[in-house]
């Protein structure tokens, strides 16, 4: 039997990507394991910049239905629970996280790209979090969360409440999506973006996502109190040093090192 999916590295750039393109890289048990093992290693290792990419014409379908089979009530809760793992921890991952959504992202595969940092999207594609037509809350795999602070709230309530699948021009009016590209420039987007991430300066990197997820649920005065923190700590580093040295000083690229 062959993996569900694969992680690669390759200097400094970690790639996930779901390989059960037959079943549309739907998520069963044991890609949820794999996926959560991955991000694990991802979490351990040096990597500067995690990209999730997949097989086939859809990015992800969702839960695999094999596994949507009749259970005792008391079951279900740590199942539903088990899927929001591997959201949790792209949430949390310090490195940016960019979605590379080459075809339809639904479901629990739309919870994946909206739990990433960024989403660069082929043309035509649909996304989307259609829980409710089958009779399930819209909020599933961090819809509910995440969905809300990505775009406007009528917007949201529309798409988890009727299940709608947006396309990629209103993903990206809605700015559910950073880039929207044709297919065959979608690799060469990816990695652009990829390089300018994986160029920049880890830590401060690092400071400035955990500000941004920290923001949507603190209060203002505990996000200066948080900015205090972050800058006080990047200042002193070698990384803001480089940086500056090579922006006033001798007007090159800066390198930096994550120190």
């Amino acid at each position: 039997m062959s993996a569900p999916l694969r992680l690669e590295r390759n200097d400094g750039v970690a790639t996930i990507t779901l390989a059960r393109p037959e079943r549309m890289n739907a998520l069963d048990f044991e890609t949820l394991d794999a996926l959560v093992a991955a991000l694990d290693a991802v979490r351990e290792s040096d990597d500067r910049v995690l990209v999730l990419a997949a097989e086939g014409p859809v990015f992800c379908a969702g839960a695999d239905r094999a596994e949507m089979v009749e259970r005792p009530p008391r079951e279900w809760g740590p199942i539903v629970d088990h899927y929001l793992d591997p959201i949790r921890r792209i949430a949390d991952l310090d490195i940016p996280v960019i979605a590379r959504l080459q075809g339809d992202t639904v479901g629990g595969g739309f919870g994946l790209a909206i739990a990433s940092d960024f989403r660069i999207a082929r043309a035509g594609i649909r996304m989307g979090a259609p829980f409710i037509r089958i009779g399930l809350a819209g909020c599933d795999m961090s819809a509910g969360y995440h969905l809300p602070r990505l775009v406007p709230l009528g917007a949201a309530t529309e798409l988890m409440m009727t299940g709608r699948l947006v396309g990629t021009d209103e993903a990206l009016a809605l700015g559910l999506v950073h880039r929207v590209v044709p297919a065959e420039r979608l690799d060469e987007e990816v990695a652009s973006f990829t390089e300018r991430l994986r160029n920049g300066p880890p830590i401060a990197l690092a400071f400035t996502k955990r500000a941004l997820r920290r923001s949507l649920d603190r209060s203002r005065e505990a996000e200066f109190d948080y900015e205090i923190y972050a800058q006080t700590t990047c200042i002193q580093t070698e990384d803001h040093r480089e940086g500056v040295r090579a922006f006033f000083d001798e007007k090159r690229a800066p390198v930096f090192r994550g120190r």
